[in-house]
């Protein structure tokens, strides 16, 4: 029995999330919005919350600064029953932050990047990777340190059995490779939205992008926003439409479908039922506030996919 079944390793900050807007802001000018709130957020912290509350244990490997932000990240995955032993706070850094700005059902993101690109392969204890069963990786275009070093990390995993799992995240400098094929290489699943796919690819359709990321990536999962999932694992490629539930804050949607989707992979799972509780999960969490708050219970995937409307 290992002490985690995913151990997520990446960014952790907060999320500072403004709803409710009518438009984008514009220079010179003043817009009201009709909420707001701080909660922790990052793509990787957001996909651990989730599997923690699908059931899994879970542990987490970051960097945050010694300071309000940094707690409410803390306090967040403590929250939400994820391990923090391998969290470091460092007194020399000022942790992230993400703005977020929902509009309609699309958001824009505004990000100080502070501890986000601080975490380090040599943050990772190697016996760590011996007590896990998966270890996870979101935002990988962010983690300016870590990436280089990716492919070492992941060989090393599946030298010890683990298995593996990527997110793109998107790339600011729309550089779009970074090392990014030789860490694929060695990547269980990846998880890329539809516009870092199809960046990353230089395709023209999601079809033909998946057909190049499973060139490297053993499985290759797409979100598709509101039009579902498309993904491939072997010879088998599946387009699978989401759940129809009235959205609300689309903030973390994505890494709530990676937490179905990894839930289920572990599971044993084939494509299609994983597929289902990624969507599941992503669905459930466009209808609340907030990314890891907005995460759902096993009872409730499991019963939006018995009973839900697609």
């Amino acid at each position: 029995m290992k002490k985690y079944d995913v151990l997520a390793i990446g960014e952790l900050n907060v999320d500072l999330i403004v709803t409710g807007l009518k438009s984008m802001p514009v220079l010179g000018r003043e817009i009201i919005a009709e909420s707001s709130s701080l909660v922790m957020g990052s793509s990787t912290a957001i996909c651990a919350s989730g599997i923690a509350k699908l059931g899994l244990k879970t542990g987490f490997v970051s960097k945050v600064g010694n300071d309000l932000f940094g707690k409410v990240a803390i306090d967040g995955l403590m929250k939400n029953q994820v391990d923090i032993e391998n969290v470091i706070i460092d007194d020399t850094l000022e942790t992230g932050i993400t703005i977020a700005l929902n509009l309609n059902k699309d958001r824009a993101l505004v990000t100080s990047m502070g501890s986000i690109a601080e975490v380090t392969f040599e943050d990772v204890d190697v016996e760590l990777l011996k007590q896990t069963r998966h270890i996870h990786v979101g935002s990988f275009f962010l983690q300016h340190k870590l990436r280089p070093d990716l492919p070492k990390l992941f060989s090393m995993a599946h030298e010890l059995g683990v298995t593996t799992s990527l997110d793109a995240g998107w790339d600011d400098t729309e550089n779009w490779d970074y090392g990014i094929f030789e860490t694929l290489r060695h990547t269980d699943i990846f998880f890329p939205n539809e516009s870092e796919a199809l960046n990353i690819t230089k395709k023209n359709s999601v079809r033909e992008a998946v057909e190049v990321l499973s060139r490297y990536a053993r499985i290759v999962a797409v979100k598709c926003g509101p039009k579902g999932a498309a993904g491939k694992w072997g010879d088998l490629y599946l387009e699978k439409p989401t759940f129809d539930l009235e959205p609300i804050d689309t903030t973390g949607a994505g890494d709530s479908f990676n937490a179905g989707f990894i839930y289920a992979f572990l599971k044993g799972y084939d494509l299609d039922k994983c597929m289902d509780y990624g969507n599941a999960c992503g669905s459930i969490s466009v209808t609340r506030i907030g990314g890891a708050s907005s995460c759902a219970t096993l009872e409730e995937v499991e019963d939006l996919i018995k009973n839900g409307v697609r």
